[in-house]
């Protein structure tokens, strides 16, 4: 199982709005697709799948406020 997290931002960021999901729970992804659209009060970012798998879970929903470090899906 791989986890995906919110990566650290830098620049003092340390939370994210999940904005979009690209891929539901049971979707097949690749690596480097676009799983998730995320936005910060200065930026919009993508995080990409970090290895192909299929989107086992998704722990925080579109709208949901996650921190740096939170795990937002899981891959299996």
């Amino acid at each position: 199982m791989k986890k995906i997290k919110l990566p650290n931002l830098g620049e003092g960021i340390e939370e994210a709005k999940v904005s979009f999901w690209y891929f539901s729970e049971g979707d097949s992804v690749n690596k480097g697709d676009d799983l998730v659209e995320l936005i910060t009060d200065k930026a919009t970012f993508n995080v990409p799948a970090p290895a192909s798998g299929v989107v086992k879970k998704i722990l925080h929903l579109e709208g949901a406020t996650v921190k740096v470090g939170d795990i937002l899906a899981e891959l299996k």
